[in-house]
């Protein structure tokens, strides 16, 4: 239910654009995390291995990390949100990762307050242990990415076959409509426009959801999950959140049949 309204509120449009980094081509979260993770933990290293004198540049870096904070966590939310379609225990795992740095949150801010009023071993003493709570959230979004394969490339693995390879019967692909098919065990979009042929990859890049499933607009499909946008011509995005283009596929008929392949790469 959370997820829902998320999405309701988020998107599709621009702002879930900028904050999933359709954009920049690259998840957005995982970017930001750095300058969180990095600002806090460079400033509790200055604590354990001396820094200036007056203990200003630890708290400078804490402010960083705690400024750059919301816009993560907006991003983590959005990215989370998407994940419905996945093992449950990805959401639960998560929230326990939102929940932790939550946590670090807490402890590093509270070691700011302590350190401008002039208590910095208590400021110290927080901000240990705010780096040990987002050593632990850190850990766990790692899991999620590496492990449970959250905001990664789903076609990475599988584009498709290099070779001219039959996909189905030329009379089973009609005009103008988005038509599944299996090829060597790739799931591919086929489409007839105007006496054109298009063949892209049927798994959305962003959560892996079926293309031919969703609405298509000329050339332009659009993902029925989360309303990612690609050119059937190319596999170009158009809108996000996805931010990797799907494989897209030569075509061709021959004797009755319609074949694609992998361009030739190089």
């Amino acid at each position: 239910a959370v997820g829902k309204r998320v999405r309701g509120f988020l998107g599709p449009g621009l702002l879930k654009d900028a904050i999933s980094g359709t954009w920049l081509g690259h998840a957005l979260h995982p970017v930001l995390t750095d300058v969180v993770i990095g600002s806090w933990t460079s400033a509790s290293l200055l604590d354990l291995l001396g820094g200036d004198d007056d203990g200003r540049a630890s708290e400078r870096l804490i402010m960083v990390g705690i400024a750059a904070y919301a816009p993560t966590a907006l991003a983590g939310v959005s990215d989370w949100a998407d994940s419905e379609i996945a093992d449950p225990g990805v959401r639960r795992v998560g929230l326990v990762h939102a929940a932790s740095n939550s946590v670090a949150l807490s402890l590093y801010a509270s070691s700011l307050v302590a350190r401008l009023r002039g208590d910095r071993g208590r400021g110290v003493a927080l901000a240990a242990g705010g780096a040990a709570v987002l050593g632990a959230g850190g850990f766990l979004g790692g899991h999620l990415t590496l492990a449970q394969g959250v905001g990664a490339n789903q076609t990475a693995f599988d584009e498709g076959p290099e070779d001219w390879t039959p996909a189905i019967d030329s009379a089973e692909l009609p005009e103008a409509a988005p038509t599944r098919a299996v090829v060597e065990d790739t799931p591919v979009l086929l489409l007839r426009e105007r006496g054109e042929l298009f063949a892209v990859h049927d798994r959305c890049s962003h959560r892996g959801c079926s293309l031919s499933d969703g609405e298509l607009s000329g050339e332009i499909i659009t993902c029925p999950c989360h309303g990612s946008q690609f050119s059937c011509r190319d596999g170009a995005v158009h809108r996000g959140p996805a931010t990797v283009p799907q494989p897209a596929y030569e075509v061709r008929e021959s004797a009755g049949r319609i074949e694609l392949r992998l361009p030739p790469r190089g």
